[in-house]
């Protein structure tokens, strides 16, 4: 799988006349390579030329971590703490012929650091973005990587059953996310990027974090949280009720909700991620609530939380099968509550996979 996904990146870099692609420690490395490094004050660099085998530029201590396959496969450039890395990446640059070379970076991921290092090692180097390139690779999920998110969901879910069965009036937002990143762990995520959740009049802000302020009866709850497997992340957001909600509030989530199904159903191959937000929207602002929708509906999802393909009016890429990302519509009133509900969905050849399948009724806790 690797060896097929390293294949269509030099096929892509001739297209686009790139010599090299340079990547850090993150997604896209992981994606072609398997490797889980994180990025610190050390600089880490891998480069892919447009022929011959990969480079890595990277700390001597972390060269024995890895694995065997990739140290045979790669060329290392390891350096110690005492040389510094410039002589590496000069050295890796030489061997590469990288002086006036085009080479694509990763914008989004790139660090000055870095950037410097590789421009001095390669002088007169062409630096261009490769953001929309790489997305070409990574946009369609393979049945390896939907089986991951596949994995991610059920962790996510089963913890989010246990933990909302036991919430109560008078735990805190804080203590709610603490017990869910618990229940996440527990079950069996490798890692829990993130869990927010609000309750009360805070509803009313889309990306909130939790806070000590207490649930109480008559509040809305937001609950949106995530696992990851295999470096694979779900992202889940249910609205719940504590006790007997205001009157307004329940309306709101039969809007939401009918937007949410409204939104699943607009998802096929051939459509544009606009289509799918425009579905959204259009119920939302029938039922007079569009001031009220306040961001896209949705966003990729696959080794990132935010990937491409975002959902929004003015993308009309074409959604293709394997395309996985979230429909999240939400309806935000200030001083009164929000509501959201998110589900990821992943385009088939004959429509739409709903991946998420935790109720969307309005639950009372």
């Amino acid at each position: 799988m690797i060896e097929s996904r390293l294949q269509r990146l030099m096929v892509l870099q001739s297209a686009q006349f790139l010599d090299c692609v340079a990547l850090m420690p993150g997604p896209n490395l992981r994606y072609l390579t398997g490797l889980t490094m994180h990025v610190s004050e050390r600089p880490t660099l891998a480069l892919f030329p447009r022929q011959g085998p990969p480079t890595l530029i990277l700390p001597v201590l972390e060269a024995q971590s890895l694995p065997t396959d990739l140290r045979s496969e790669m060329q290392l450039f390891p350096y110690s703490d005492e040389q510094g890395p410039q002589d590496a990446f000069q050295v890796a640059a030489a061997a590469l012929g990288l002086a006036g070379k085009r080479i694509g970076v990763e914008f989004l991921q790139m660090r000055v650091m870095e950037l410097r290092r590789l421009e001095q090692a390669a002088p007169d180097c062409q630096i261009l973005a490769i953001e929309a390139f790489l997305q070409e690779l990574r946009s369609c999920k393979d049945a390896s990587e939907l089986e991951q998110m596949r994995r991610a969901i059920h962790i996510t879910e089963d913890a989010l059953l246990t933990t909302m069965d036991r919430v109560c009036p008078g735990q805190t937002e804080e203590e709610i996310a603490a017990e869910l990143r618990m229940a996440m762990l527990r079950a069996g995520a490798e890692e829990v990027p993130f869990v927010l959740v609000v309750a009360g009049p805070r509803t009313a802000s889309p990306h909130a974090g939790p806070s000590s302020r207490p649930v109480e009866p008559g509040d809305v709850l937001i609950v949106d949280c995530g696992a990851v497997s295999g470096g694979y992340t779900a992202d889940i957001t249910r609205t719940f009720a504590i006790g007997e909600v205001p009157p307004e509030l329940k309306r709101v989530y039969e809007v939401v909700r009918a937007a949410n199904e409204a939104g699943r159903a607009a998802v096929r191959p051939g459509a544009t991620a606009q289509e799918v937000d425009r579905a959204t929207r259009r119920v939302i602002t029938e039922a007079g609530y569009g001031e009220y929708f306040v961001h896209r509906t949705g966003h990729g999802l696959g080794l990132e939380v935010h990937e491409p393909p975002y959902i929004v009016e003015g993308n009309a890429e074409v959604l293709q099968p394997g395309m996985a990302f979230t429909v999240e519509p939400g309806v935000y009133i200030p001083g009164l509550g929000g509501v959201r509900i998110e589900d990821d969905v992943v385009v088939t050849s004959a429509g739409v996979e709903t991946l998420t399948t935790y109720p969307r009724e309005l639950r009372s806790l």
